[in-house]
């Protein structure tokens, strides 16, 4: 059920953007250059009433689709499956880390000092 959720938010995000993309506030987008046929039939005004009203209808539906399908989630899935993991290791031993083994105490050699040669006067 999850997947069919999944595949509807997809394709609303699609056409969402598709939407978004093609109008342009000041009607000169993709809607306004279909000049001709579309202005005679529609006109460039109502093609962006429509996209406008498609974007939020797409939102409306995107938000719609994400609270719904948390309702189909399985909530003791995750509870079953730490049970599992549990009952699987209640009979191994319990491995201890031993502690890094510590190397002698070595310090490193003094570095020879150069001699500066003295201030001439």
């Amino acid at each position: 059920m999850l997947l069919i959720f999944g595949i509807l938010i997809i394709l609303a995000c699609v056409l969402l953007g598709f939407f978004v993309l093609i109008q342009n506030p000041k009607g000169g987008g993709l809607s306004g250059s279909f000049g001709g046929f579309g202005n005679q039939v529609i006109g460039v005004r109502q093609t962006t009433d429509v996209l406008e009203k498609g974007t939020w209808v797409l939102a409306a539906i995107i938000a719609v689709l994400c609270l719904t399908s948390s309702f189909f989630i399985d909530k003791n899935s995750a509870a079953r499956q730490d049970r599992t993991i549990m009952e699987q290791n209640a009979g191994r031993p319990v491995q201890q880390q031993s502690a890094p083994a510590t190397l002698p105490n070595t310090t490193p050699a003094p570095q020879p000092q150069q001699q500066q040669p003295a201030p001439t006067k």
